[in-house]
């Protein structure tokens, strides 16, 4: 392997925090196990977690003068195959290694490995590069149109603006559909309408059908009245969005997306 330069304390200490995080890191036993793999001495084995592994990747570090400990290290704890059955936690980790490495020049590809490439400055170039939200998303079969409406602001790993711009995406292709030139509650009841529909996602040819619509309508108005009217009109801070609750309402979205792909324009407004 070719040389690298030591890490500084700051970088290496975030690349520990990520590979022993509380909740998505490697256990200790896997920490012990790879330290042991590696040829690392445990300095520290029974401080928490990622001061353990730091303190054994600085003595390292300070032995031999090279920073090539702790992508040998990295390389071993992402081996995919040991997260066949378990991928989010593959892709946790990656994708948060991914923003710290970019600092120092470095990626993990998809295969585990570390790999040179640019270095970022800044923080906002490093979530980009990563991709969290946007490589999750694709895991999950998100529908396209979820792209086509808020890809800067998934780039950015912003949220907050992410899901309004997804919403009033939903908005626009219901008008685009209907000819509807209204909003909100008002566009969900006109398009989907059992007496008088002008959009059906179905032939409405039984209750059960009518039923469907009618829920279909319902669930427009929520997604509007819950979650878009929220985002739109109050300050990020004081609505807060966790990734979890990102990735659950992309999913409703993504659903509704493929509601609308199998609609059929009844009547004109």
């Amino acid at each position: 392997m070719e040389r690298i330069q030591p890490f500084n304390a700051q970088k290496l200490e975030a690349a520990c925090r990520v590979l022993a995080d509380t909740e998505r890191g490697l256990t200790g036993s896997e920490i012990g196990y790879l330290l042991q793999d590696c040829k690392l001495i445990d300095v520290s084995p029974s401080m928490t977690k990622w001061k353990r592994l730091f303190n054994a990747l600085v003595e390292a570090q300070n032995k031999y003068q090279v920073g090539n400990h702790l992508i040998m290290f990295i390389n071993r704890a992402l081996d995919p195959v040991k997260y066949a059955r378990d991928k989010d936690k593959f892709q946790w980790r990656r994708s948060e290694l991914n923003v710290v490495l970019s600092f120092s020049g470095f990626s993990v590809r998809e295969d585990g490995k570390v790999i040179h490439t640019n270095k970022e400055t800044t923080l906002k170039g490093a979530r980009a590069r990563a991709g969290v939200l946007r490589s999750k998303l694709e895991d999950r079969g998100a529908h396209s149109e979820i792209f086509k409406y808020c890809k800067a602001e998934l780039l950015e790993e912003n949220y907050f603006h992410a899901i309004l711009e997804a919403i009033k995406g939903v908005a626009n292709r219901i008008r685009e559909l209907s000819g509807l030139t209204s909003d909100g509650a008002e566009l969900a009841n006109k398009a989907f309408s059992v007496k008088a529909p002008i959009l059906a996602i179905n032939s409405l040819s039984t209750e059960t059908e009518q039923s469907e619509q009618k829920g279909f309508g319902n669930i427009l108005i929520g997604i509007f009245g819950a979650i878009r009217n929220p985002t739109a009109h109050a300050p990020k801070i004081s609505w807060p969005i966790t990734e979890r609750d990102a990735l659950d309402i992309f999913s409703m979205i993504s659903f509704i997306h493929r509601k609308l792909d199998g609609t059929t324009k009844i009547s004109t407004p």
